[in-house]
């Protein structure tokens, strides 16, 4: 689309900007073998058309099972969502990493600070 010059009609939300000031963390799943559930969660963000807006959704899901383990819709993309879903995916256990995409709801000092498990 780009090289011939179109744009979609409804442009995508852009939810993966990373704030320059917080510190980027390596990838740590190249090569990973996952062997069992609560090895390696992942959480993203994507959005939700509706009639006259959209809604976000943060989805977490166990990378061996590839359940969705919590997930939470927001009007915004305050981290608060985030948050809330991360507390509900901790009632069914401990991930031993924590994966995302490292956009600025996941990488905010209070968020950062509550992984801390």
């Amino acid at each position: 689309m780009g090289k011939m010059g179109l744009q979609a009609i409804y442009p995508r939300p852009r939810t993966s900007i990373p704030d320059r000031q917080h510190k980027k963390y390596p990838y740590l799943l190249r090569g990973l073998d996952i062997k069992r559930p609560n090895q390696v969660w992942a959480a993203d963000i994507t959005y939700v058309p509706m009639p006259h807006d959209f809604m976000y959704l943060v989805a977490i899901l166990d990378w061996f099972s590839r359940f969705v383990i919590a997930w939470h819709l927001s009007n915004t993309l305050d981290g608060a969502f985030c948050v809330e879903a991360l507390r509900q995916a901790l009632r069914h256990g401990q991930p031993e990493i924590f994966n995302t995409d490292q956009g600025v709801q996941f990488t905010a000092q209070l968020r950062q600070r509550w992984l801390l498990f």
